[in-house]
């Protein structure tokens, strides 16, 4: 017993080194950095601009954006610049539905991939000074697609708005880290 104890003794105080190591290495969490200046408060999101043929992939991009932000963030959303501290912008540039597996019975497409691409920036309006800029921001998603045709319409929609979500906590985690 007593060839145990000293093991065991050397093995907690390994682990309470290493614990301590940790500590104090720079780890935190995922999304709570913020890079923008303190005194910005409130964020203006107009809407987006859409220079695709897609449509509503500008609202529904835009809508989440500001759940993203509030969800994630301590600012205020409003629409438009009167009384905000910075402003975002954004401008819809590509959306494409790329087919990537097909049915080999019917040749009908089963999975398809999403490509958003979106030009943004957030401006400081207390000086005009650019906060973020990514002029090519993408995102790819790949969605599985019912082997209904009559189906199809519903699930474009329904791929936009999945699409424009996980675009939108790509955008705020970028804002948020300054990447």
């Amino acid at each position: 017993m007593e060839t145990v104890r000293p093991q065991l003794r050397a093995v907690q105080t390994a682990a309470l080194v290493l614990v301590a190591c940790l500590s104090g290495c720079g780890y935190r969490l995922v999304g709570t950095a913020d890079v923008l200046p303190t005194r910005i408060r409130t964020i203006a999101v107009p809407a987006f601009e859409n220079a695709t043929a897609e449509f509503k992939v500008e609202q529904y991009l835009t809508q989440a954006v500001v759940t993203e932000i509030l969800a994630r963030t301590r600012y205020q959303v409003i629409a438009n610049d009167d009384h905000a501290d910075a402003t975002l912008r954004g401008k819809v540039v590509l959306f494409d539905a790329v087919p990537q597996n097909f049915d080999p019975r019917t040749g009908r497409a089963t999975s398809v991939l999403t490509i958003t691409r979106v030009h943004v920036a957030l401006y400081d309006l207390k000086d005009g000074k650019e906060l973020y800029l990514n002029p090519d921001l993408t995102h790819r998603e790949t969605h599985e697609v019912s082997a209904d045709p009559n189906a199809y319409v519903n699930e474009r929609d329904v791929a936009l708005q999945r699409a424009s979500r996980t675009m939108a906590s790509t955008l705020v985690s970028a804002i948020l880290s300054g990447f």
